[in-house]
């Protein structure tokens, strides 16, 4: 018996057996129809980055410093700030998570700036919970400087970096490319900043005295002391305390080429469209960092970086947001695999104008990952729309993926396979000893910088990971490598060697382990691997267990801190993907398991063609610090432990995860489907499916 549910749109699908073709087709054209209606002329797609409400809160903060205040966007910037708060009156990093500390602080202050009095109630609740978790005391570092900012917090409790740290070379332990692509645009202003100690004045009105637990005048400042005698962490507390004696000192007479040496490098890696990095905390700092020493001779790059800074706001008559990053290259080269691997056809002018202006898109210039990488031509892409110093490995294997698969005239498709080519030597040469991809950069590991009292909050690392890696070797496949070739084969051995005992692998750039599982087996099964082997089928079977009763797959944000809460969470439409993605790629095409999740994507359409998912599901920084899963969590009281509340961490909602995930897996199940050989009579299992056979072929790109 078959039983019948009607899904958003109307349309019937079954629960329990094998999905009717016809509906799932229908799905499909109402995704690609979504999809076909939502870009821009351009030829790209863009959905919004969702983060916390810091990122209105430090646009308040930031235009207050610059003295650029719309008291229009005020309005709407607080108007977005008090959506999000708790029914607690806190603010928090993800959808759900506890509040946490440091980002309510910073909203209540904003607030309280903006002209919220502290009576109302709004503020009266964030205040009452932001004592409750130990006041401003307690929040993180980069809290700590925003507020020592506004005269809101001694800089005596802020780490000291002197500037003369961009006079040491790229080979000495603690340069500045030591850091991680996104900290180390960060850090470089931020040594000019905590030197300079700038305090823009604010009215005594908007002062936030009332969250500290003791008058200010008994507060401790002081940096907190690491609880081990011994190691990098207690090393760098008392190197810290010598550099503020340093500093006290009343001649420095390296100082001023250092500072030069470290407004030029800002100067320098400023992008077209005004950001630093791409990312809105070098962007901020800079800014900050520029106006501080001189804003006369700096105002046409300030005015540049700020009108860029709101160019990305997410606005209407009501609130105004400015995103942490914007992701068009990065959805547009999702939503482009989608569509093909669903049957759209490769030479669909919607593809040919996505496929185009991802050709443009490619960067041709040099950046920072040529100061462990030299001799090797450009030929990346960027996450954003301008980010030509940090070109992303994960991007551009991707965006390789979705033009291969894509169709041109024969001049443009002869472009295209040479904007290929110098993309994958471009990558190539970005492989790390241990056989595996990072993010940006090659070699970037080492431990000792976390340890550093200023990094308290993200990742200051950038090593390899899993979900990154896999993605390349699932590009390299359909570029016609094979393990025969040795690059091919050190990443099949990282990404074996990376596998949990529990079978899953774990998501650094998305949550979690159904990510990192997602895009582990489809990597496997591309090279050609045996998918019957133990290995495989322990990861399958850890899907499998993970499943929910609604048919779909979901995970917390808190599965990063939380060990209890690997793979479990509410039912999302990306994550069900995922999930989907690697029950496929193992050949578990004919799976219940499978066709409920099918099904769990079909019934949750909605009439237009998309998917609701208020979760996030994006990982920008977990908060270890590392960049990667830490062997042994942090203890309460040592650096970097955080509960659920992520305090040190970054997580995001990508709007166009909802939408181009589940039709790439609907994509793929209907083509296993309805193009898979004939079963003979009596048969009861498939031959597994993998997205290359395996067949040793000379690679032909070589």
């Amino acid at each position: 018996m078959v039983v019948q549910n009607q899904n958003r749109s109307g349309v019937a699908w079954p629960e329990t057996a094998a999905l009717d073709t016809g509906v799932l087709d229908q799905a499909i054209q109402h995704s690609q129809d979504y999809f076909r209606g939502c870009q821009y002329n351009e030829g790209y797609w863009w959905g919004e980055l969702e983060s916390n409400a810091t990122m209105a809160a430090e646009y308040l903060l930031l235009s207050y410093f610059l003295g650029k205040m719309d008291q229009d966007r005020w309005r709407k910037s607080s108007n977005y700030i008090l959506s999000k708060q708790r029914e607690d009156g806190s603010w928090g990093q993800y959808y759900q998570a506890p509040g946490d500390v440091s980002t309510s602080i910073e909203a209540y202050f904003a607030l309280k700036l903006a002209g919220y009095s502290a009576d109302s109630e709004p503020l009266r609740k964030a205040r009452e919970f932001i004592l409750s978790r130990g006041g401003v005391p307690q929040a993180r570092v980069f809290t700590k400087i925003w507020l020592a900012l506004f005269g809101q917090w001694d800089w005596a409790g802020t780490p000291n970096m002197p500037p003369e740290l961009m006079l040491l070379p790229s080979w000495a332990p603690l340069n500045i490319y030591e850091f991680s692509s996104w900290a180390r645009p960060t850090v470089v202003p931020l040594l000019l900043v905590l030197t300079r100690k700038p305090t823009c004045e604010v009215p005594e009105w908007a002062q936030i005295d009332e969250l500290y637990p003791q008058p200010r005048s008994e507060t401790d400042y002081s940096l907190p002391k690491p609880p081990a005698k011994l190691g990098w962490a207690n090393l760098f507390y008392h190197l810290n305390r010598l550099v503020g004696l340093y500093h006290r000192l009343p001649v420095h007479p390296l100082r001023s080429l250092a500072e030069r040496r470290a407004v030029q490098w800002v100067l320098d890696h400023q992008e077209a469209d005004g950001s630093w990095a791409g990312i809105q905390p070098p962007w901020v700092y800079s800014l900050i960092a520029l106006h501080h020493l001189d804003s006369l001779s700096h105002e046409p790059v300030i005015e540049r970086g700020f009108d860029g800074f709101e160019k990305f706001a997410i606005e209407d008559e009501d609130t105004f947001n400015v995103q942490g990053c914007v992701s068009p290259v990065w959805d547009t080269c999702l939503v482009q695999l989608a569509l093909l691997e669903s049957g759209v056809q490769a030479d669909d002018s919607m593809v040919v104008n996505s496929t185009q202006w991802l050709v443009d898109q490619q960067i041709l210039t040099g950046g920072d990952w040529q100061v462990r990488v030299r001799d090797v031509p450009p030929g990346g892409w960027a996450f954003e729309f301008h980010n030509d110093l940090y070109p992303d490995i994960d991007d551009s294997s991707v965006v390789i993926m979705a033009l291969d698969l894509a169709r041109l005239d024969p001049e443009e498709e002869t472009r295209k396979d040479q904007v290929i080519e110098r993309g994958l030597s471009w990558m190539l040469a970005l492989q790390n000893k241990n056989g595996g991809w990072a993010a940006f950069d090659r070699g970037n590991t080492r431990g000792y910088m976390t340890q550093l009292p200023f990094s308290d909050f993200g990742e200051s690392l950038d090593p390899p990971s899993a979900d990154v890696t896999a993605h390349v070797l699932e590009m390299l496949s359909r570029m016609g490598y094979t393990r025969a070739d040795l690059r091919v084969e050190r990443a099949y051995r990282y990404l074996r060697q990376e596998q949990e005992d529990d079978g899953s692998w774990f998501g650094r750039w998305g949550v979690n382990y159904i990510y990192g599982t997602g895009a582990a087996l489809p990597a496997l099964a591309a090279i050609g691997e045996d998918m019957s082997q133990p290995y495989v089928q322990r990861a399958v079977g850890w899907v499998l267990e993970h499943q929910n009763e609604d048919g779909g797959w979901g995970e917390s944000c808190g599965s990063y801190v939380d060990s209890s809460l690997h793979g479990v969470g509410p039912s999302t439409a990306s994550q069900t993907a995922w999930a989907l993605l690697a029950l496929l790629a193992a050949g578990e095409v004919d799976h219940s398991a499978t066709r409920r999740g099918v099904c769990y994507l079909v019934g949750r359409q909605e009439a237009d063609g998309t998917w609701d998912e208020p979760y996030f599901t994006g990982t920008g920084f977990p908060g270890y610090g590392l960049g990667e899963r830490p062997k042994q969590p942090p203890k309460p009281g040592e650096q970097h432990f955080q509960g659920l509340e992520m305090s040190g961490g970054f997580m995001i909602n990508y709007h166009m995860y909802r939408n181009c995930w589940p039709l790439l897996a609907l994509g793929r199940y209907r083509k296993l489907v309805t193009e898979r050989p004939e079963v003979s009579e009596g048969a009861t299992e498939f031959e597994p499916w993998s997205l290359n056979r395996g067949t040793a072929v000379p690679n032909p790109r070589s």
